[in-house]
């Protein structure tokens, strides 16, 4: 071997490695997901989810605290109503679960970024992400109730508004229904490549919002397209979407490279349930070390190209990254 072509100069000791590290996972990059609840003094963890709670207004209010003392920019909120109905009315009501939050958040943190997942799954009383008519999901109905839902949470203080339904043309009728109301200064993080997967089941516990008939693979990608997801992306900033979102990360950290490469806007990646879960059991077990898999994990996801990382192991890895 030539000695001039030692590359392994370059990771001789850790202050070298810092200064050329190619990648680097910041606070700054991170959103923190939580699931609010009705009631008061509510926080229970989630089965599936060590770790992660279902928090009641009040909890909440105390999370947000922390959250913003650990200098995480913003988190997602997702509801969790009491009573669900066949056309998800709690997601667009005045005083639903999430605009109640909204509005107290905002009070109380208005510096915080609050983002408002948009979606009928939690609040339909067959957890399908938009009306059901004979078994099957009907796109324009779901969509205009999508967009209410969607103006009802800007409305409470939401700052961004997130559709995560995968209804075709939902994005743009959410950016005139904003404008039209004068708020187009609301933020839409659009999940635009959102892939029917594996890994959403623990979600679907702390949401409970697991279909009560078939699947979504009618409206969610299918696992093994990725020219599709370039064609949902490119629809989705043609009709307003701000940010784009890959989603789940792990398993498609070519999706989210070819978007990033591709696309002139800021990609999110959503570290879903089941990432975060499989490696809380592994470590659990300590089959392996969970904070430099998570660390590993993420700056894997932030290398393929993301923007933006949404992840269960937000405030772990805003203390972890301080060390």
């Amino acid at each position: 071997m030539e000695l001039h072509k030692r590359p392994r100069r370059l990771r001789g000791n850790e202050n070298i490695r810092r200064l050329v590290r190619e990648t680097k996972v910041s606070t700054d990059d991170l959103i923190y997901p939580l699931f609010i609840v009705e009631g008061k003094g509510v926080k229970r963890e989630i089965s599936s989810m060590p770790g992660v709670f279902q928090l009641s207004a009040d909890n909440f209010l105390k999370e947000l605290e922390e959250v913003q003392s650990l200098g995480i920019p913003g988190v997602l909120l997702f509801g969790v109503p009491e009573n669900k109905d066949k056309t998800g009315t709690g997601a667009y009501s005045h005083d639903g679960i999430i605009q109640t939050a909204l509005k107290e958040a905002k009070k109380e943190f208005p510096n915080l970024l609050l983002i408002a997942d948009v979606c009928l799954c939690e609040y339909t009383n067959h957890g399908h992400c938009g009306v059901v008519d004979d078994g099957k999901i009907l796109n324009d109905i779901s969509v205009n109730l999508i967009a209410k839902s969607a103006l009802s949470y800007a409305e409470a203080g939401a700052d961004v508004v997130a559709p995560s339904d995968m209804m075709d043309g939902r994005v743009g009728v959410i950016r005139k229904t904003l404008d039209k109301s004068g708020l187009t200064d609301k933020i839409i993080m659009s999940y635009s490549a959102k892939y029917a997967s594996a890994f959403y089941g623990p979600f679907r516990d702390a949401a409970q919002s697991t279909p009560a008939f078939g699947d979504r693979k009618s409206y969610q990608m299918d696992i093994a397209n990725s020219r599709e997801a370039l064609r949902e992306v490119e629809l989705d900033i043609q009709e307003g979407a701000d940010i784009v979102m890959v989603k789940p990360a792990m398993a498609y950290l070519d999706v989210i490279h070819e978007v990033s490469s591709r696309f002139d806007v800021p990609v999110a990646a959503y570290q879903v349930s089941g990432e975060y879960a499989m490696v809380k059991a592994a470590a659990g077990k300590g089959w392996i070390d969970e904070k430099s898999a998570v660390l590993e994990m993420t700056t894997a996801i932030k290398r393929a190209g993301a923007k933006i990382i949404i992840t269960y192991f937000a405030k772990d890895l805003a203390k972890w990254l301080k060390t």
